[in-house]
């Protein structure tokens, strides 16, 4: 039986979703994936659950996309994308449909996927240690997880621009200023602080939570869904390019040679 890579913990009207491969800096393959969907699946099914914390095992929250399943795909790397998007996405929508807040748990260092996890939280904390970075066009591809469609309503269009194309590597604070997160913790005082604003979130009145997440995203939903859509198959298509091969190839590589 093959190794957990996603866990799902209930502690009553709270769910914890934690990434657990933290040797990869939970960088997430399609297996990853599919329990990251299953989870939030039950979750969603859940009436009794009021909030998701949603956060990795180790030192990082979540690095992205695994480069080196990639590269070692990458006889049928457009396939393979699209699977993952399609998993990936699913979640993202069950996060975003289902009635319990979800509450991003940013732990360390959150880049690609990661980064659009963070960008479609209903409510992020960060490690005051932890750096957010979109890093999917370094390696030529494009961004998935929602990240094109959360985050200029986040910052704007030109500032979504500049943080994908760019890719500037943001402390916690600088999350913060941009509207990314919105508490930033001393890394001692981290994990207390969720638990405590989880808690405060799944104490208040029947019903509130839910409807309050729906007033503030009311309207859309289809444009996301389109959304994604697109950024699967952009994502997909970019990955056919040899120069977008040729550099994921580079990276892993250069990754495996420290």
């Amino acid at each position: 039986m093959s190794a957990r890579l996603v866990e799902l913990v209930r502690r009553g009207p709270i769910a914890t979703v934690t990434l657990d491969r933290p040797e990869r800096l939970n960088a997430v393959d399609l297996p990853m994936l599919k329990e990251l969907r299953a989870a939030v699946a039950e979750v969603e099914a859940d009436p009794g659950l009021r909030v998701m914390v949603l956060t990795g095992r180790g030192t990082a929250f979540c690095v992205g996309g695994d480069l080196q399943a990639f590269v070692a795909g990458k006889d049928r790397l457009r396939e393979l994308l699209l699977e993952m998007t399609a998993e990936f996405h699913a979640a993202i929508l069950g996060m975003r449909r289902m009635p319990a807040a979800v509450l991003v748990a940013v732990n360390g260092v959150a880049a690609g996927g990661g980064f659009s996890l963070v960008c479609g939280a209903d409510l992020a904390v960060a490690r005051r240690s932890a750096r957010l970075v979109s890093a999917y066009t370094r390696s030529g591809l494009t961004p998935d997880g929602g990240g094109t469609w959360f985050l200029p309503r986040l910052v704007g269009p030109q500032r979504a621009f500049d943080l994908m194309a760019t890719n500037p590597t943001l402390s916690a604070e600088e999350a913060l200023a941009l509207g990314l997160v919105a508490r930033v913790v001393d890394d001692g005082q981290f994990e207390a602080e969720v638990a405590a604003v989880a808690t405060r979130l799944a104490e208040l009145p029947g019903g509130a939570v839910s409807s309050l997440k729906q007033l503030l995203r009311h309207g859309g939903e289809a444009e996301l869904e389109a959304q994604l859509r697109r950024e699967s198959l952009a994502m997909a298509d970019s990955a056919t390019r040899p120069e977008t091969l040729a550099r994921l190839e580079a990276f892993v590589n250069a990754a495996q040679a420290k």
